[in-house]
């Protein structure tokens, strides 16, 4: 492998995961995951029973907030672009901060977080990966097994999330105790709004996000527009412009995919991304440095460009790597 070809595979490979040449992402059995499952069903029950009981209009002012900076600041920023892809650097203070918001969201901590996304990530790539993780099934159906299981693979890689991360007290408190983050903020909540604010604060933001979690995860890899594949993924990812806002930039999917390393996930011009404005926000505050962009990645080898418009974004070396690697695929 060139030097080049390293630094690249290095820039773009799923970090926590070891042992990937004696790992099977086919055979593996699906068990009911109780403690998420009932967390999940008892806030969407109280989001849809209680909800409409306790609505008022500072309530939904609540929820638009605290939705809005968890998601923000603390799942796709902090979780995705800084835990899991090391997209930019920050102080260590700040990144347990953004860290905290993402625990706030209410699917889990951010070490379990990390490897269910680095398993997900690196099943999908494969020829070939369990029916749990390809997002096949109806979407309701998806959905249902989405909120209250799990898949326990016979063969699955080994976990290292590495220093800083493993070791970090902090992260380990966050991921023993996730769920008991909302009590804080229900704290908060009820002091200043009662109950009202609480369940929409709470129940009717953590069903919500969890679900828009999941119904992205379906539709951003099974249709939609695309200007980049990853050669050989049995998965592939799809751009889901209507929920761009919600989702804080993170359903610019396919750019994802192709580009994981970088910060910036809406490539093109029209692609609002919230996460990423944040980032640069943080960047003007002196905050963030070395904030990644694809054209400052090295080229990656193994995607495909499909439209005119998608090596506009890219290193300068991508276009000559992708030519090269579609000329060797014909002669193959």
């Amino acid at each position: 492998m060139s030097e080049a070809g390293g630094a690249a595979n290095g820039a773009f490979k799923v970090n926590s995961l070891t042992g990937l040449d004696k790992a099977d992402a086919v055979v593996g059995t699906v068990r009911w995951d109780a403690a998420r499952s009932i967390w999940n069903m008892t806030m969407l029950g109280a989001a849809l029973i209680l909800g409409p009981l306790t609505f008022s209009w500072s309530a939904f002012a609540v929820f638009l907030v605290t939705a809005g900076v968890s998601l923000c600041a603390g799942h796709s920023v902090g979780f995705h672009r800084r835990l899991i892809h090391r997209s930019f650097d920050c102080p260590k203070w700040l990144e347990r901060v953004l860290v905290w918001f993402g625990t706030a969201v209410g699917m889990g901590g951010p070490i379990w977080t990390i490897r269910l996304h680095d398993s997900r990530d690196w099943a999908q790539r494969q020829p070939d990966c369990h029916w749990f993780l390809r997002h096949a099934k109806p979407l309701l159906v998806d959905g249902f097994y989405y909120l209250n299981f799990r898949l326990e693979l016979a063969a699955p890689p080994g976990f290292d999330p590495g220093p800083g991360i493993a070791d970090d007290r902090f992260y380990r408190f966050l991921d023993r105790y996730w769920m008991w983050q909302q009590l804080p903020i229900a704290i908060i909540l009820y002091a200043i709004g009662g109950w009202p604010w609480v369940i929409w604060g709470i129940c009717v933001r953590v069903a919500a996000c969890t679900t828009m979690h999941w119904f992205i995860s379906h539709f951003a890899h099974t249709r939609g527009p695309q200007d980049w594949t990853v050669d050989g993924a049995v998965i592939q990812a799809y751009n889901v412009p209507l929920l761009a806002i919600p989702t804080m930039g993170e359903s610019w999917h396919s750019n994802h995919h192709a580009f994981p390393a970088s910060a910036r996930h809406g490539l093109y011009p029209g692609q609002i991304d919230l996460g990423y404005r944040f980032i640069q926000l943080l960047e003007l505050l002196s905050l963030a440095r070395n904030v990644n962009i694809p054209a400052h990645l090295p080229p990656r080898p193994g995607i495909t460009p499909l439209t005119a418009r998608a090596l506009s974004v890219a290193a300068p070396g991508q276009s000559e790597l992708s030519h090269r690697q579609a000329g060797t695929d014909d002669q193959g």
